[in-house]
């Protein structure tokens, strides 16, 4: 006799999706009551990128696959994702700069050193080094803390943040569109937010949901 199917359970948020949710409450508060412009905002917004990618080329490394093939692996794909991941953000850091920041670009091929004085002058530097915090708990507590560094596949790590720049991609166009067609900085900003938002937790819930349908360890986390 077949066992019956179990019913599905309903949808609850994960505590890294609330955590999620949460986090992308600090530009809304920003934008809301401490006046933060376009720029602050999207700025903020590529800097998480960054820290994502950072801690993803973490993952990799410290990744024990029993794949004796992956140890190999690493060798080629953590400086291609080093590579062509910084390239996208970088050119999308070169976007935001350029289209929203002003004066911030000044003379020459940005550094880094630009973006950084462009965050202090943004006044997002407390709020970026909460999402190093952030992540870095995430990545000590859900990552190692659980073992999944123990069967985390290099290949898939390499690809887990790509849709975070797609996101940024389109934030940074429906930012400028919003702004252009609205006039007024307020509603725009916070509208932006609360798409970024809605993005971040749909990706958040598919990653989820692909991991909990397959027997393969959650490789995702804290997005």
């Amino acid at each position: 006799m077949t066992p019956p199917i179990p019913a599905r359970s309903p949808l609850r948020l994960s505590p890294s999706a609330v955590v999620l949710v949460a986090a992308n409450l600090v530009p809304l508060a920003g934008v809301l009551f401490f006046g933060w412009s376009v720029f602050a905002t999207l700025l903020l917004f590529w800097l998480e990128n960054v820290i994502v990618g950072a801690f993803n080329v973490l993952r990799m490394l410290v990744a024990q696959p029993q794949i004796g093939a992956m140890w190999a692996a690493k060798v080629f794909m953590i400086p291609f994702f080093t590579f062509h991941y910084g390239m996208f953000v970088t050119v999308h850091g070169i976007f935001v700069l350029t289209l929203f920041g002003g004066g911030a670009v000044g003379r020459g091929f940005p550094t880094p050193t630009t973006f950084w004085h462009a965050v202090q002058a943004a006044g997002i530097a407390p709020a970026a080094w909460g999402l190093v915090l952030s992540h870095a708990v995430s990545f000590g507590f859900n990552y190692i803390g659980t073992g999944q560094y123990k069967s985390a596949l290099v290949p898939a790590l390499m690809f887990r943040p790509y849709g975070r720049v797609m996101v940024l991609h389109v934030v940074i166009l429906g930012g400028g569109f919003l702004v252009a067609t609205l006039g007024s900085p307020l509603l725009p900003l916070a509208l932006l937010v609360v798409l970024k938002t809605g993005l971040d937790l749909f990706g958040h819930l598919r990653e989820h949901a692909v991991a909990v349908a397959t027997p393969a360890p959650d490789l995702f986390g804290l997005v």
